[in-house]
């Protein structure tokens, strides 16, 4: 055995449920299971993987994935939610892979960074939010970027590249990311101007993120969690955006965050006119249950897990939801979860 071979064996998990790893909160037993905290680590999985011929899916907080309830053994599913890493350079800023978008919001606040408020309870990490071009109202990831780094997982022994963000072929919720096998290991941002934290608070806020970022992916936990910081933003003195209020009215009065779901299950048909969440209110299927997965009952585009579903039970509502869209408006609404 090679050391790449040893090491790969000490990095990789076998047999673990992926369930903890996606807001929905589905997933059968993963044989193999990834989570590097470095870029060596995850040069070493995805050189490993090579070797062993194991197809790679990778993916950071899991809120945009319905993950099987059947694995296959000879993938190697990647989480790259450890893998944070903020690092200040002049006017940019490099975010690596598993930073949650959040955070871009709150260390906005704290440093005087502007334009990231929109990030403010985007569930997911900065790899994924750069994947898709995440985006809230008029505001998206693509919008923050200079350049983006990744590894190519056809030929991880080329080591990290980079791309500048014209050439990503960015539109609503398209990269050229979806379109090659790369895994996107972080990126440079625009930032401005900014006023770093004294040493020992910017430590501990570091130590912080990492840590929440390697918790749960429960999405109840997740508000909890980031909605308090509008408390612990205020008594230390920083001024919390009205932005962060708005977002918290806004997504609280969709119940994003009541039970186990991904968000928005369709992408918008901006050629039809309608979003996707109008046209299943006007067929009636609001609030429809499959086993223990569930149409929100307060928007039309969330399928939610209300415990113990399965991805079967989520895949019935999604073709339901396509067959009653196809029927009624003549097309075929195209989803944004990206199903395994």
């Amino acid at each position: 055995m090679n050391l790449n071979t040893l090491q790969f064996d000490e990095l990789c998990q076998l047999n673990a449920s992926l369930a903890p790893y996606s807001t929905y909160e589905i997933g059968g037993t993963a044989r193999h299971l990834g989570l590097p905290a470095t870029t060596a680590e995850l040069a070493v999985l995805l050189e490993g993987s090579k070797h062993k011929g194991l197809d790679v899916k990778w993916f950071g907080m899991g809120s945009n994935i319905l993950f099987p309830d059947q694995p296959q053994d000879d993938t190697l599913f990647l989480s790259l939610k450890r893998h944070v890493e903020l690092t200040f350079n002049e006017d940019r800023l490099f975010v690596s892979a598993g930073v949650p978008m959040t955070w871009l919001a709150l260390i906005g606040v704290m440093t005087g960074m502007k334009g990231m408020e929109f990030t403010y309870l985007l569930p997911g990490t900065m790899g994924a939010g750069i994947y898709m071009n995440a985006k809230y109202f008029n505001y998206d990831i693509s919008g923050l970027l200079d350049r983006v780094y990744y590894i190519d997982v056809t030929r991880p022994e080329q080591g990290m590249q980079h791309i500048g963000v014209a050439e990503c072929q960015y539109a609503y919720k398209q990269s050229i990311f979806q379109q090659n096998p790369w895994v996107i290991v972080g990126a440079d941002l625009h930032i401005g101007e900014y006023t770093l934290p004294e040493t020992e608070r910017w430590a501990a806020l570091m130590q912080e993120m990492k840590v929440s970022s390697a918790a749960s992916s429960s999405l109840p936990e997740y508000f909890r969690y980031y909605q308090n910081w509008i408390g612990r933003l205020s008594a230390e003195g920083y001024d919390v955006p009205q932005e962060f209020h708005d977002v918290i009215a806004d997504r609280g009065g969709k119940h994003h965050f009541d039970h186990a779901c991904c968000g928005s299950v369709f992408k918008n048909n901006y050629e039809f006119g309608q979003p996707t969440g109008k046209l299943v209110d006007e067929l009636g299927l609001r609030g429809t249950q499959r086993g223990n997965a569930r149409i929100s009952p307060y928007h039309g585009n969330f399928i939610q897990n209300v415990g113990g579903a399965t991805a079967e039970d989520v895949l019935y509502l999604i073709r339901l939801v396509q067959d009653g869209v196809h029927t009624r408006f003549g097309f075929v609404p195209e989803p944004e979860v990206v199903i395994l």
